[in-house]
């Protein structure tokens, strides 16, 4: 900051007397100097070009300046009526510094009211003659012009004035202003940034701490000279040793200079230590804005109490900032209870003293609800007087709570009203919800041109709100075209600016959304959001560990984020926890299966009610089975419909079963659609319908279902109610096999293999269809190609694969493939007359007692002619 020389002594000492008495010579001598610096500015205006010009020097004699220099003692004194009278005569006169003193007595308020205009009118009439203060006064002008007080801003005037000043070598910060503004240029006047670099170098040489924090600036991150961290923090450190210099003889300012430097923004970084005690310092000198700053600053940095006793000590003296800013502090305590009695008092306090701002931040806590105030009405009642007084974040706050239909009823128009003035007051949150309603055409008729420019400016003030919005507005390209690049870099922007909301949005969009193929980035941004407490980020991500989407699949993290979004109150968390907790008690999590069922869960009660069933992770309980069943059919379970379906059919009862599977088909079930075709088609259970058994069947199979498929492939085979059909019948057959269901694979082979039924015979399709069948376990395909080793009759006669292959079939329980080898076992002993259940029980034995030994039997046995003549006449029957 500039500190002006409020006195400036042209004869300074006793010395330089002898001088004057060549005053009048000099009168006679004339000063040519030519005006300085034009390579940079437009040409000096004509009607001020003597301001410039050279001539005779203005002729001042000792008694003028003895009158002055006693106006500027009058000055130092506080007397200004007596400095004024010594001076008037002198302005008569067109005594350039006497009209240079008088410009000052304006330019500051002193002994007359500040009047800049009427400053500027007298700094230029002294310098219109060359004399010794035309420096100083060209100074003082130039920085009139620069800041447009009392005259229009006009950079060329300031240009020459600060050429001229410099050139007079005042010891003063010409050097600094002229730098400043050849750095970045102005209206006329060119940049030249490696001029302003010297001319701030030259002022640092002086020890100029304006020169210090400006090159600082220049060489930090941003400036506008070449980055050089190094540089930026020698001139910082230059900078706060002059500051500290002047902070030891006391002044003020240099404290608070000091403690700036200090903060998060500061050229030395941010030392909370050296910030807070520079404040006390300054507040120690009595400066009550110091201390209520350190109080600030200490609540910010941690120090809490420390700074709240400061703030109430500010406070208690009358510092209206002070009492907002300790209301404020009470009521958003960084660790604590807030306090909200004490804070309504210092922001009553503070609002009677005529703090707008208080007023703001009470009316907002009281209809917000924050720090434990809660009064609607009287909240309304001070941001509507704050209204009054036009203050921005009030008329924005009023907008917000018209708009939102939350705690008031909502009136878009009046809201839309308050953001309009908020919005022209240039308050940024205004901006963003005036945006938003024209967006949306709430309050407003809609305007997406309107939306995306108001969005924008507020979105370029750093709102993070308005570039979520505007973002999600690229991604759905519903009110504004969709352009998914612009939502994502404005989703980011706002994510990376701590919107969880944000963060939320474009995780979620990287998950399910419009951005594709970054999942992994997805889960992340929606772990950050959910940690900082976002409650649908929490359903989402639960949602994705539940899926596997971006993650490994984690039913366990699933159920914890969605269980914490619960608790969070999220409304849709409570069904997707439910579904996670059925998807727990499918892999065996009983009491997950259990709570998602008692939550109402239809799929939970139906697989509860199977578990109970099937005896498959509890005790076997059909009474108890039955009951979860019939309250998940009773919530529209098409499912658990099927299965007491299923369940009356195994009973016996035919008509309930019937029923029930009849509701599982209106439910769209396609496995019941098979089960009650099978019934018509077969009349079993039911009074046989056969088109009605082929029309469901059909139905079942076209949906998926591979069962429906093999036995549509069965009928038209067989031709069971239909006319036999090999193109239906392998059809069929080959679209259950395709689904993965080998039994259909086996049974279409063993088809082709014989050639029996509706499909004509293929020998070697059908052998590969049984080898494929069998090499994965089937025991049907197993003992259709035993057999057929063991005949020889379609493949080459192979007794030693045949018996492999039948035992195969046997070991799993086939009871074709353990009949033949029984009585191949019984012929070869011969035992023929033995009936069927004595052969198997002497087989059982065998395996039981003789396992792989059984096997090198049986080999040895079906070499004998009756033997293998007794296995290959048993008939293979098919099994699923």
């Amino acid at each position: 900051m500039e500190r002006k020389h409020d006195r400036t002594r042209l004869i300074p000492s006793p010395r330089l007397a002898a001088a004057l008495t060549l005053s009048a010579w000099l009168a006679g001598c004339a000063v040519t100097s030519e005006p300085p610096g034009g390579d940079h500015a437009r040409p000096i205006p004509e009607q001020h070009e003597a301001w410039f010009a050279g001539g005779l020097e203005a002729d001042i004699d000792s008694g003028d300046w003895s009158r002055i220099n006693r106006a500027q003692d009058f000055i130092d004194e506080g007397r200004y009526d007596d400095a004024i009278d010594y001076l008037e005569p002198l302005v008569a006169r067109d005594v350039p510094p006497a009209y240079y003193e008088m410009a000052k007595l304006y330019d500051q308020g002193l002994g007359v009211e500040e009047n800049p205009n009427e400053a500027a009118r007298l700094y230029g009439r002294a310098i219109e003659r060359p004399s010794s203060i035309r420096g100083h006064a060209s100074l003082n002008l130039a920085r009139l012009y620069l800041e447009g007080r009392g005259v229009e801003r006009n950079d060329v005037l300031a240009y020459y004035l600060l050429w001229q000043a410099k050139d007079a070598d005042l010891d003063r910060n010409a050097e600094v202003l002229l730098a400043e503004l050849l750095a970045e240029g102005g209206e006329g006047v060119e940049a030249d940034p490696e001029l302003a670099r010297e001319l701030y170098e030259q002022a640092a040489a002086q020890g100029q701490e304006q020169a210090f924090e400006a090159l600082a600036k220049a060489h930090a991150s941003g400036g506008w000279l070449e980055e050089d961290p190094a540089e930026a923090m020698d001139y910082a450190q230059r900078y706060a040793e002059v500051l500290q210099e002047e902070a030891a003889d006391g002044d003020v300012d240099a404290m608070l200079q000091l403690a700036s430097l200090y903060s998060a923004e500061g050229l030395l970084g941010d030392q909370p230590e050296q910030r807070i005690q520079w404040l006390q310092r300054a507040a120690e000198a009595g400066d009550l804005d110091a201390l209520a700053r350190a109080g600030r600053d200490m609540t910010q940095a941690g120090e809490y109490r420390q700074g709240i006793e400061l703030l109430e000590d500010a406070a208690r003296q009358g510092h209206v900032e002070a009492m907002t800013y300790l209301g404020q502090a009470l009521l958003e305590p960084e660790s604590g209870q807030p306090e909200p009695v004490r804070a309504e008092r210092w922001l009553r306090e503070a609002a009677e003293a005529g703090s707008v701002d208080a007023q703001v931040i009470l009316g907002r806590a009281l209809v917000e609800g924050q720090g434990g105030l809660n009064d609607l009405p009287r909240g309304m009642s001070l941001l509507e007087q704050a209204a009054e007084r036009n203050h921005p974040l009030a008329l924005a706050q009023l907008g917000s709570l018209y708009m939102d239909d939350e705690r008031v009823a909502g009136q878009p128009y009046v809201a839309v009203d308050y953001l309009e003035r908020g919005h022209e007051l240039g308050h940024p949150w205004a901006t963003q919800q005036l945006g938003a309603a024209y967006l949306d055409g709430r309050g407003i008729e809609q305007n997406p041109e309107r939306a995306q420019e108001l969005l924008r400016s507020a979105a370029e003030r750093g709102q993070s709100g308005a570039m979520r919005i505007l973002g999600e507005a690229y991604l759905e390209g519903e009110a504004l075209p969709f352009h998914p690049s612009r939502g994502e870099a404005l989703l980011t922007q706002a994510a990376q600016a701590g919107d969880t909301t944000a963060m939320t949005q474009l995780g979620e969009a990287y998950l399910d959304g419009p951005l594709d193929g970054n999942p992994s980035e997805g889960v992340r941004l929606l772990t950050q959001a959910a940690q900082q407490g976002d409650a649908y980020a929490m359903v989402v991500l639960g949602r994705a560990y539940r899926n596997g989407d971006g993650v490994e699949r984690d039913l366990s993290e699933a159920n914890r984020w969605l269980t914490r979004a619960r608790e969070a109150g999220h409304e849709s968390a409570d069904d997707a926890l439910t579904y996670v907790q059925r998807d727990l008690g499918a892999e065996g999590n009983i009491e997950a299966l259990v709570a998602a069922a008692e939550d109402g869960h239809p799929g939970a009660m139906a697989d509860l009610g199977r578990a109970f069933l099937d005896g498959d992770g509890l005790e076997r309980d059909p009474q108890r089975a039955e009951r979860w069943l019939e309250r998940a059919h009773q919530e529209g379970h098409a499912g658990a419909a099927a299965s007491l379906g299923r369940l009356y059919l195994d009973r016996g009862d035919s008509e309930r079963a019937v029923d029930y599977l009849e509701a599982a088909v209106s439910r769209g079930h396609a496995a019941a659609r098979a089960d009650l075709g099978e019934a018509y088609l077969t009349g079993n259970h039911v009074e046989r319908d056969v088109d009605r058994g082929l029309e469901l069947l059909t139905e079942a199979a076209e949906s998926g279902a591979h069962h429906a498929a093999f036995l549509l492939g069965e009928a038209y085979q067989n031709g069971d109610g239909v006319d036999a059909d090999a193109e239906q019948a392998e059809r069929w057959y080959q679209q259950a096999s395709d689904a993965g269901a080998v039994y259909a694979r086996a049974a279409l082979g063993l088809a082709l293999m014989r050639g029996e039924g509706a499909i004509a015979q293929d020998v070697e399709r059908g052998h590969e269809l049984l080898l494929d069948a069998a090499e994965q376990g089937h025991p049907g395909a197993q003992a259709s190609l035993g057999r057929e080793y063991l005949r020889g009759e379609n493949v080459e006669l192979d007794p030693e694969r045949g018996a492999n292959y039948l035992y195969e079939a046997a070991s799993q329980g086939h009871r074709s493939a353990r009949l033949a080898l029984a009585e191949a076992y019984l012929s070869a002993r011969g035992l023929e007359q033995a009936n069927q259940e004595q052969a198997l029980l002497w087989l059982d034995d065998v395996f039981e007692s003789e396992g792989q030994l059984a096997v090198e039997t049986l080999r040895q046995l079906l070499t004998d002619e009756e033997a293998l003549a007794a296995a290959s006449d048993v008939e293979v029957e098919g099994e699923e």
